[in-house]
């Protein structure tokens, strides 16, 4: 048993204390001061009889997060002292009233955001959960203090694992890297990204990341010298124009060392930009530019840079505010160098992140960064999610860590977009209603598709009209989170409007039958046409894929006695159990289960656990030896599956093979009259329930000759197309050429 010095670590506790106010990044009044030593009293006293697992007291943890707050951050004393208290309602007997009472009501509230999102610990291993995530999200709403501190809790927490299991480091340093780093990167704070990163990689691959530090320790004394090489030649040169700066030499982060490597496919010593220049002036805001392409032009001057590799981030900045010009140049013994140049603001705000802004913000140059930007469309997203929460952070997460391009409006404002954004994406970015209705774009001034992925430096123009509507294949021409959740509440908005109107449709047509519309009679239908609920009914009615024929057989078979055509069709014997006569029926209605956004057909297995039939919503789980997996989505299993194994989990659904979609090609001959073209891809659109995949038409000495692809539910729907097209002046014929 460890024997303690408390004489001695109450020495430390106060001298810690003394540091946490000595490195505060923000200048703290007496009553800031104050405020900071009532915090720390009550932890003190709080968390007195705890320990960490390495045996020291409990208090440090606490500290320690404040002076991340308060020094790498760069918060405020109320941040310092909400740190400070982060644990002690979670912990202690103390309450969220009794920090309000203590204190005041705005440490109250993010010491209880921080709370309400800590996770349930098990011998002190904090497990993240995809649920516990979003909720951690949520709390932007109220305060993004809260989400900064706790990245101050998690990056002590990954400085002090070396006395947990292996197991338990791995597990949390995945979920570092998983989750914390791209928040930390998504919020400015790149230092502090760079930490998480290599403690991830740290726990996670250790004989790699021991593997790389041996190798940069061996090439320090060299690295050094080469450096200052450089350094020496630029000196001179900045000396001579009087530009007041420093030169720093800085190895790039192991964990993006290994990023290269695996990239790549290089070995450490064939990773040829292992460290990078960083060139830090003094300027007033209104001068910042002016130097910073000075300096650029004094490096050029003694190094040939590579154009395809200078980035002007000062032009225009990062939408988290990152502000820098990074020039890569031929140094000497033909090796390349990264020269990062920046001012001091841009320093702090490149190493402080949102403390930065916030210091800034009246600066006028950063007023608009941005930040703000970003932290709004997140509320956005989280307010409009719907599904479960897995699904929600691949998409967060695809938007999260997603590099940037930069295009431009018509009028030539910038716009930033996660690489890969498409023309479509650019439109919902511009504003949700410009986007659900756009009818097409211009890129560089040509027309493109919607799904055309942009690169940097497009001009797009946006073609709009009143009459557009989304379709269900625009969830598969856009990326980012807030195109595909407008998409979706749009699509759900129609759906529930084209039911209404079916509803009204059905109870007219069936009173012509002599039948009234009641909820027995709703439940008749929606199994005699082997549908799921009331609503996939009314909208079928509402878009005609239920005509008054099938109404008519239906009438017919119901004053045949619906109930005995209905019981002998499912053969059931006088034994069978009511249930049992219910899980055929859904059985037989839905035969087919899909996985992914595509409805692959994969192979798969029924889970042992949940006993999942056809009907029930699931979703699939890939295995190590015995592939996939089906699970009910309320398993006692699914939460601890989704939690853990997020990247293993697929969704699936099961869907009546005999409403799915199908592709038919349509050969089309007639005579070249005017206005042929316009009038036949008008008729193709104004048929509800057809999307066009592709379409090419060619005339020849006066004959007419067409191809169309449609994407149709079911044949009624394309008889109805082939009927209207035929009725266009000039056609002759139209065919359905089958499709291998």
């Amino acid at each position: 048993m460890i024997e303690i010095d408390i004489e001695q670590e109450n020495k430390a506790i106060a001298k810690e204390y003394k540091e946490l106010l000595r490195i505060s990044y923000q200048t703290l009044t007496e009553d800031d001061k104050k405020l900071i030593r009532k915090a720390f009293d009550v932890a003190v006293d709080a968390h007195k009889e705890q320990r960490r697992k390495s045996g020291e007291a409990y208090i440090f943890h606490p500290i320690a997060v404040a002076k991340i707050v308060a020094s790498e951050i760069g918060l405020g004393a109320t941040s310092i002292a909400s740190a400070l208290l982060h644990d002690v309602v979670e912990d202690t007997d103390i309450t969220v009233a009794d920090i309000e009472r203590m204190f005041n009501p705005k440490i109250a509230q993010i010491v209880d955001g921080l709370t309400k999102i800590a996770q349930v610990k098990t011998d002190q291993e904090i497990s993240m959960q995809a649920e516990n995530f979003r909720k951690m999200l949520l709390t932007l709403n109220d305060d993004v203090r809260v989400i900064l501190i706790k990245i101050a809790d998690r990056l002590h927490n990954m400085q002090t694992m070396e006395s947990m299991a292996d197991y338990k480091q791995a597990k949390i340093a995945s979920e570092t890297l998983y989750i914390y780093a791209p928040l930390a990167h998504r919020l400015g704070l790149y230092n502090i990204k760079s930490q998480l990163e290599d403690l991830g990689l740290k726990y996670t691959e250790p004989s790699v990341y021991n593997d790389i530090v041996s190798k940069m320790k061996e090439t320090k004394e060299e690295q050094d010298a080469y450096i200052k090489s450089i350094s020496d030649v630029l000196k001179a040169s900045l000396d001579a124009e009087g530009i007041e700066y420093t030169i720093k030499g800085r190895p790039k982060s192991i964990y993006s060392i290994r990023r290269k490597m695996l990239a790549q496919g290089v070995t450490f010593d064939e990773v040829y930009d292992k460290f990078a220049l960083r060139i830090i002036y003094r300027s007033n805001q209104h001068d910042e530019k002016f130097i910073a392409w000075k300096i650029y032009s004094i490096v050029t001057d003694h190094y040939r840079p590579s154009p395809s590799r200078l980035r002007d981030w000062i032009s225009s900045p990062k939408s988290t505010g990152y502000e820098a010009l990074h020039i890569t140049v031929m140094g000497p013994k033909g090796r390349w160098v990264e020269v990062q140049v920046r001012s001091e603001r841009m320093d702090e705000v490149a190493e402080k992140g949102y403390a930065a802004h916030y210091k800034y913000k009246q600066g006028g140059a950063t007023e608009e960064h941005g930040l703000e930007t970003w932290l709004n469309l997140l509320k956005e997203a989280l307010e409009n999610t719907s599904g479960n929460a897995v699904d929600f952070v691949e998409d967060f997460k695809l938007n999260l860590y997603a590099k940037e391009i930069y295009v431009f409006t018509p009028k030539g404002e910038i716009k930033s977009l996660p690489k890969g954004a498409t023309s479509l994406d650019f439109a919902f970015s511009i504003h949700s209603e410009i986007g659900v209705k756009t009818r097409g774009t211009r890129v560089n001034g040509k027309l493109v598709p919607l799904n055309h992925v942009l690169n940097s430096g497009d001009q797009v123009e946006v073609i709009t009209s009143p009459n557009q509507k989304p379709n269900p294949h625009w969830l598969d021409y856009v990326t980012t989170a807030r195109a595909k959740n407008k998409i979706k509440n749009v699509l759900n908005e129609s759906t529930k409007k084209i039911a209404e109107d079916g509803k009204e449709l059905l109870t007219r047509k069936l009173r012509h039958l002599k039948i009234t519309l009641s909820e027995n009679v709703v439940n008749e239908l929606v199994n005699y046409f082997k549908l799921k609920t009331s609503l996939d009914l009314f909208y079928r009615v509402g878009v005609g894929t239920i005509d008054n024929q099938q109404l008519k057989d239906y009438a017919a078979l119901k004053s045949n006695t619906f109930m005995n055509f209905f019981k002998s069709k499912i053969k059931r014997s006088p034994s069978v159990p009511q249930e049992q006569i219910q899980k055929e029926e859904i059985s037989r209605n839905y035969d087919l289960l899909v996985f992914g956004k595509n409805d692959d057909k994969l192979d798969y297995k029924l889970s042992n656990c949940c006993n999942p039939i056809p009907g029930d919503d699931v979703f699939g789980f890939i295995t190590i030896n015995e592939g996939i997996k089906v699970h009910k989505k309320d398993c006692p299993n699914a939460i601890r599956l989704q939690s853990n194994y997020a990247y293993r989990i697929m969704p699936a659904k099961w869907i009546d093979s005999s409403q799915e979609e199908f592709k038919a090609t349509l050969k089309i001959t007639g005579m070249d009259t005017l206005g042929l073209t316009n009038e036949l891809t008008k008729v193709i659109s104004n048929n509800m329930h057809v999307n066009i995949q592709s379409i090419s038409l060619s005339g020849n000495a006066g004959i007419f000759n067409g191809q169309v692809t449609v994407v149709v539910q079911n044949n009624t729907i394309l008889k109805k197309l082939i009927d209207n097209i035929k009725k266009i002046d000039g056609i002759d014929k139209v065919t359905r050429i089958n499709n291998n």
